[in-house]
């Protein structure tokens, strides 16, 4: 099988694992902290043993300075995203979860150019606007905008994780090492909170744990192989894999709003993902 085909084969995993965690999240009994901070630890647990095998937890003995941004990648994109995530799809729906999240690749764009001062174009601004419009269909669903609690946490909660991307990708670490520690730490973080409204076990914590090991892993794993905006372009329906698995286990409807928004942020999505990086003058 050549490089091609398996980074395909594993962006397609990923896509169904995204498909199938604003679901596992909605199912979820207990208390969102407790299950965020489970989910992550277990995540840890899974990845600890493949970053000792492998030999790549040496570099954190090497270069301990990079400790304190792979803490606070797992504040930004694990401790605060998740408690979002979490409370926000609780307070929601699995479809709205998974559609509004989507809205990552906005944040990934804005912060770009804003940190980055990547060039900003034409289509890229059509792009953003496309999503924008997205969202409001999803939130909206054709009436007068009310401002909704869990949809508010949902639209935050790609902001915190690509302020967590945005510093790990100045950390030295292998992506891998990154992933581990961030877990660790976000999970760490998670316990103060789940302990003081109520800590409890869920079998599903045990699911998301390690549906966030594995997509993770997977999706590092794929864009080594294939084109970035080739294995951003094969994510983009997971959405609509989200709205068949809550229809036939949840029993939510999904709307022609729903269908037209989705459709809107895709299009942006794939626009975005296709623009050429530059650097502002």
């Amino acid at each position: 099988m050549d490089r091609e085909t398996e980074g395909t084969l594993l962006a397609l995993i990923v896509l169904i694992l995204l498909g199938l965690e604003p679901v596992v999240i909605k199912a979820n009994p207990v208390n969102p902290f407790a299950f965020a901070s489970l989910s992550a630890l277990i995540a840890s647990l899974i990845l600890w043993p493949v970053i000792l095998l492998s030999g790549r937890a040496r570099e954190i003995r090497e270069k301990p300075a990079e400790l304190r941004r792979a803490f606070l990648t797992g504040l930004f994109a694990t401790a605060i995203a998740y408690s979002l995530f979490s409370y926000g799809t609780r307070l929601s729906t699995a479809i709205n979860s998974a559609i509004l999240t989507r809205f990552e690749v906005f944040y990934s764009f804005l912060i770009s150019w804003l940190l980055l001062r990547e060039r900003i174009t034409g289509r890229a601004v059509a792009s953003a606007l496309a999503l924008i419009a997205g969202v409001f269909l999803v939130v909206a669903q054709g009436k007068r905008l009310e401002i909704l609690r869990g949809d508010v946490l949902l639209l935050l909660t790609p902001l915190f994780w690509q302020l967590g991307h945005a510093i790990a990708k100045r950390t030295d670490y292998n992506p891998l090492t990154i992933a581990t520690l961030r877990n660790t730490f976000g999970g760490l973080l998670l316990l103060i909170p789940a302990v003081a409204t109520g800590f409890a076990f869920t079998k599903l914590a045990l699911a998301e744990g390690l549906i966030i090991a594995l997509t993770q892993s997977l999706w590092y794993l794929a864009i080594a192989r294939i084109n970035l905006s080739k294995a951003t372009a094969i994510l983009t329906p997971a959405p609509a894999l989200t709205a068949l698995v809550s229809i036939a286990l949840l029993g939510e409807r999904v709307t022609l709003y729903h269908l037209a928004g989705l459709a809107l942020i895709t299009l942006g999505t794939l626009a975005i993902s296709r623009e050429e990086g530059g650097v502002r003058e």
